[in-house]
């Protein structure tokens, strides 16, 4: 099973990387660089982007130990975001357009609960 710490720890090694090397480039604290290599905690997407630039790796290499990523194909019969903007009219691009980003300044459970009454209401 892949777990990002082991992964971190390898790269940080193989550079010849001390972990206050990573907490100067990084200003993540070396003993919350330990706890992310011991796999006791998880860190976030914009805390790997850190570490990623600490270690000056692109950041699919952290989850990826080859050259180059695999690439992704996109799901038969799924549209991406583009695609419904796209076929939308001028109004309903700008309508979705608002609510993406009064969505992306909400807290996930606030966006759970807005999710829950669009559904109730949608049933009705």
């Amino acid at each position: 099973m892949f777990v990002i710490g082991e992964r971190l720890r390898m790269l940080r090694e193989t550079k010849g990387m001390p972990q206050s090397e990573i907490e100067r480039r990084t200003g993540l604290l070396r003993c919350y660089v330990s706890r992310v290599e011991n796999g006791h905690t998880v860190p976030s997407i914009e805390t790997l982007e850190k570490l990623a630039r600490a270690l000056e790796v692109p950041l699919y290499q952290l989850f990826y130990d080859q050259e180059n990523p695999t690439t992704m194909t996109t799901l038969p019969g799924r549209k991406t975001a583009d695609e419904i903007a796209s076929g939308a009219d001028s109004e309903q691009r700008h309508f979705l357009h608002r609510m993406a980003g009064l969505l992306e300044r909400l807290s996930e459970n606030d966006r759970r609960l807005l999710l829950h009454v669009a559904q109730r209401m949608a049933d009705q």
